[in-house]
């Protein structure tokens, strides 16, 4: 799973210096940030519809969108997944209420 994941931000990384005529994501950079987290925005809406109304292969599919987005998203802030897996790694173990309540200190 965590492979899939890393050659998708590889393949994202290799099509953002593309021509915005011959790739989607080089066309999201070329739109900008703004452009990029409305998408994101979007294709969480249609997940959320997917998961409330939809069939089970909906929601898969609105799930790899959401997270294909997220991952360019991540990458044109210049944040790499690893680091987003550093953080889950480093909330393992730990209760949700109790991360929750520890950001609010």
């Amino acid at each position: 799973m965590a492979d899939t994941l890393k050659r998708l931000e590889q393949t994202i990384a290799e099509r953002a210096t593309a021509s915005p005529d011959s790739s989607y994501v080089a066309k999201l950079n070329a739109k900008g940030l703004e452009t990029i987290a409305k998408k994101l925005g979007e294709e969480a809406t249609e997940t959320i519809i997917a998961a409330l109304a939809q069939s089970r292969d909906d929601l898969i599919g609105e799930s790899a969108d959401l997270l294909f987005h997220l991952i360019v998203l991540l990458q044109a802030k210049g944040v790499v997944l690893s680091d987003v897996m550093a953080e889950l790694d480093r909330r393992e173990g730990t209760s949700g209420l109790v991360e929750k309540a520890s950001r609010n200190q």
